[in-house]
């Protein structure tokens, strides 16, 4: 169809993957012993088919991908790593040429894909500004028309005329991703690059390239982030280990993908335990022995009711003698955002002697949302040091009817669905 600007046709990308081969070292008699078997093998066997190189392995990051994207279509292209997402967007923006396959692209494109692609290190950001328009096939004139703008988003201007090499990465992407926007593309190709820069600035293009949108003009954008795909993107494209799994409205993509992402998660049955001889985390002060996560029963478990509390038990082991040491925990929910922090208070002032412990933590019931949860773990001395860094440890499910009285087995909007209290009275009359 006319308002067809991206096609792609059965694309695929191979690469061949070197494996590191046995020996420490090659020496000048295996070289010569190798090119004499090679030489006496072709001698026997001139038109035989040739034995596959064992030191490489053929490796798809894409197969038989196909699909359509029209002028004006906000796209977020979601998986895990590894599914093949940043491979596709080479490839759309002619940076990586498809084994097989073929794409047709309609319009000029402009890519955002790795901090300080199409800049030359040596040349100022205004020079970079004026070449980057050039290659995007724009006058002189034209780019002089958007330069002050181009300037003002990126919030540079006090190094406008230093080399971009002694930039530091959030100015290059800033000023790289205001070049992309700017310039007016047809498509515009955005890579997890605009994690780089700050929350400000993440605003500041996450507007704009909904403004690109609204004028008409296509968007790709590649991201973990999937509030922001949620927020900047009307349709979807699932992928997984280089195969398109789905394409479609965005929000039935996100719900696919976290499900999948569920599933693929190793599962603890509610605990995770460390053995003394293992490398446990932690440090040379503290090392943590195992987490579990209890139900009314007292028995570890990795799927909870909405309605019952949830106890979290740390055991923990102390070398030396520890002061002001806490605890901190947070619950994230499956889309990475952080529904709320807390930490042990009642060990901040003192001294904690060698030995073992327990802690425990208890999220009541009537809190929670429907959805899956993990539980990130934070050991330290508040601005002296840290003693086990925050990493997520443990994940659980938490179901149920919801904390709205619903009847309907149906997940709330928002990270909680708390319990509150609401009260209702008959009035006589309206008092102003």
């Amino acid at each position: 169809m006319s308002d067809t600007v991206i096609q792609v046709e059965n694309l695929g990308k191979k690469y061949m993957i070197g494996h590191q081969q046995q020996e420490r070292y090659t020496a000048l008699r295996d070289v010569m012993a190798n090119g004499a078997k090679f030489l006496g093998q072709r001698l026997l066997k001139p038109w035989g088919k040739q034995s596959a190189n064992p030191a490489y392995e053929e490796f798809w990051a894409l197969k038989d991908i196909s699909f359509e994207v029209k002028q004006g279509d906000r796209i977020g292209i979601i998986g895990r790593n590894g599914a093949g997402k940043s491979t596709l967007l080479k490839i759309l923006s002619r940076i990586t040429e498809p084994t097989t396959g073929r794409i047709r692209i309609k319009g000029r494109v402009a890519s955002l894909l790795e901090v300080g692609t199409g800049f030359h290190p040596e040349l100022t950001g205004r020079e970079n500004i004026y070449l980057n328009g050039a290659i995007l096939g724009m006058s002189k004139a034209e780019i002089k028309r958007k330069f002050d703008e181009i300037v003002d988003f990126a919030g540079i201007e006090k190094f406008l005329d230093t080399p971009v090499k002694r930039y530091s990465s959030g100015m290059y992407v800033r000023l790289a991703f205001a070049v992309a926007a700017h310039l007016e593309p047809e498509i515009l190709i955005v890579d997890e690059v605009l994690a780089v820069g700050d929350v400000q600035f993440q605003k500041k293009c996450l507007g704009k390239m909904e403004d690109v949108g609204k004028e008409g003009r296509t968007v790709l954008l590649v991201s973990h982030n999937i509030g922001m795909i949620r927020s900047l993107c009307q349709k979807g494209i699932l992928l997984s280990k280089g195969n398109l799994i789905r394409e479609g409205i965005i929000e039935a993509i996100i719900t696919d993908y976290l499900s999948r992402s569920s599933v693929d998660d190793q599962e603890t049955n509610g605990e995770i335990i460390w053995s003394i001889n293992c490398n446990a985390p932690g440090s040379k002060e503290i090392k943590l022995r195992s987490i579990r996560l209890l139900g009314e029963t007292g028995k570890p478990q990795s799927t909870f009711d909405v309605e019952n509390p949830i106890t979290v038990e740390i055991i923990y082991e102390v070398f030396q003698v520890l002061r002001g040491m806490r605890i901190v925990l947070q619950l994230i929910n499956q889309e990475g955002v952080i529904a709320f922090a807390s930490t042990d208070h009642c060990q901040r002032d003192e001294d904690i002697s060698s030995g073992c412990y327990k802690t425990i933590c208890k999220i009541p019931g009537g809190l929670l949302n429907k959805e899956k949860y993990k539980i990130k773990i934070h050991v330290g001395i508040p601005n002296i040091k840290v003693l086990i860094p925050g990493q997520e440890f443990i994940s659980f499910l938490a179901t149920g009817a919801g904390n709205h009285g619903s009847y309907l087995a149906e997940k709330w909007p928002g990270v909680l669905a708390p319990k509150l209290e609401w009260r209702s009275c008959f009035l006589d009359k309206i008092v102003n």
